[in-house]
């Protein structure tokens, strides 16, 4: 039986305007458009919720730990996962629905697309990929790689065929593709394309191929299934403004006949609408099947990217000055950036030298031949080639310059970058694929003892890892050879020192 006493709160407010300690459901139940699915990994969106937000599961052992706020209405407990996670890879394996109604998100299965996990899973997000920080305090959001994604197929409360619904998500506004699709809210419930109008959520992201906005994107759509729109119909809408905000609140909502979208720099600001008005043609009415779906397409396409740090659907329309309002509390909740990496202190403009800690393996440092990137034997009395080619300079990340890039020692303007998860060095051409993939962040070593191990920005369950004394980007019992357990914490750890040259 749905639990939340949504009516209780919103008997308790005479006015939005009067709302004093609330989260954005509290602000949407006293609109009498109660939450219906509540999400988020940074904070808790009812004032009096002290349950778990979400779960982690350890690579190492399987073990898994609720997180919740620190306290009732409060910041996730950043802490607690830390400890629990400590010297060792997390993943997000549950975001709990806080609204009551059990619409819990975890890992979604294989549909119309495959994911890349075994049985065409998709993959699990990094516990740690999207730190940020809260009124001060820190928290984890939810960071999306192409092949991550969540599902709830078996829902309770939300809309369905032609019903009335609105839903709302913050997100990284920079973190971002062109793939499809990084969705948030309404979908088939098998997992396939179903057809027209069988869809209703928020997209993020710089597809072109059915609507965009102006200028070059990224953009909040809607995703209403054979596609993304900005407006009334397919194409350009010129309401619909390019994105350049790190913190962005987006905003769908539904009913028959009508549709709205919405968005607002989630740190600052207040909400503007980018489109309110008819359905496209061949989408009233709306069929509507009322599963859940996050970071993926409603046949599961895996090809999108973005950052989720929470999120909720409604029963009911709600309105502007609703709205509004929960655009307060989440500029309120003050979002801000707070450092990606950690350990030993890699400057930029120095010249570094990555050593194997793996136990037999001591002698060989990360180098390269050519394109290709592998460990090798390196001493005083090696070539000026090999000890150049074993030497990497440290820039400023090409995609995130909180993070890192290594340029070769020995090719200016050739940097370290991974491709299909293995290592290569390659000619920098400026693209945000090749600058996300050439992005690496350092962290303290999971071996400890001083170390420092190198997860790529872009695939935070991911780090620079040998593996038969080849360079790869791996993940601790994944799916390929290169992803193996066995002594993973290791091979994942360098000692890290000034470059041979």
């Amino acid at each position: 039986m749905f639990s939340r006493r949504s009516s209780q709160r919103a008997l308790g407010v005479v006015a939005l305007g009067s709302l004093v300690a609330a989260g954005p459901c509290d602000i949407y139940a006293s609109g009498n458009t109660p939450c219906v699915a509540a999400h988020s990994t940074t904070r808790a969106l009812y004032d009096d919720f002290s349950g778990a937000l979400y779960q982690v599961q350890r690579a190492s052992d399987s073990a898994k730990t609720d997180i919740s706020p620190l306290t009732a209405g409060g910041v996730a407990d950043a802490g607690a996962q830390d400890s629990f996670c400590a010297g060792m890879t997390c993943l997000i394996s549950i975001i709990y629905d806080q609204s009551g109604r059990r619409n819990h998100l975890t890992q979604a299965p294989p549909g119309g697309f495959d994911g890349p996990e075994s049985n065409g899973y998709d993959n699990l997000a990094s516990a740690i990929g999207a730190p940020v920080t809260l009124n001060g305090q820190k928290a984890y959001g939810v960071f999306v790689s192409p092949g991550t994604g969540y599902r709830n197929d078996q829902t309770n409360g939300v809309a369905t065929g032609d019903g009335t619904e609105g839903m709302y998500a913050v997100l990284d506004g920079t973190h971002y593709n062109d793939g499809c699709c990084f969705d948030y809210g309404n979908a088939e419930t098998n997992n396939l394309d179903t057809g027209d109008a069988h869809m209703e959520a928020i997209y993020y992201g710089s597809c072109t191929i059915w609507g965009r906005g102006t200028g070059s994107g990224p953009w909040v759509m809607a995703d209403l299934e054979n596609g993304l729109f900005s407006g009334s119909g397919a194409g350009q809408n010129g309401g619909d403004p390019s994105i350049s905000s790190r913190f962005v609140t987006a905003v769908l909502k539904g009913k028959p006949g009508q549709w709205a979208m919405r968005g607002a720099n989630a740190a600052s600001g207040s909400m503007s609408t980018y489109y309110s008005g008819a359905r496209p043609s061949g989408y009233n009415p709306m069929r509507e099947e009322g599963a859940i779906i996050l970071g993926i397409g409603g046949d599961n396409s895996v090809s999108g990217a973005g950052t989720f740090y929470e999120g909720a659907m409604t029963s009911g329309y709600p309105s502007d000055e609703t709205e509004a309002a929960v655009q307060a509390d989440i500029v309120a909740a003050k979002y801000a950036t707070t450092s990606l990496t950690a350990g030993p202190e890699m400057a930029v403009g120095s010249s570094v030298k990555l050593q194997a800690t793996t136990r037999g393996y001591t002698t060989r440092y990360l180098a390269h031949s050519g394109s290709t990137v592998n460990t090798q034997e390196v001493s005083s009395s090696s070539s000026t080639a090999l000890k150049q080619a074993a030497s990497w300079k440290v820039r400023a990340g090409l995609s995130n310059s909180d993070c890192v890039s290594f340029e070769a020692g020995d090719a200016s303007g050739s940097y370290l970058r991974h491709y299909n998860f293995v290592l290569q060095v390659g000619r920098g051409d400026g693209s945000k694929q090749f600058n996300e993939d050439a992005t690496f962040c350092p962290l303290a070593g999971l071996a400890g003892d001083d170390t420092t191990s190198i997860r790529a920005w872009g695939y935070p369950t991911r780090f620079l890892r040998h593996y038969d004394n080849v360079g790869y980007v791996a993940r601790n019992g994944g799916v390929e050879t290169f992803d193996a357990a066995s002594s993973f914490n290791d091979d994942v750890s360098w000692l890290v020192s000034s470059g041979f040259v």
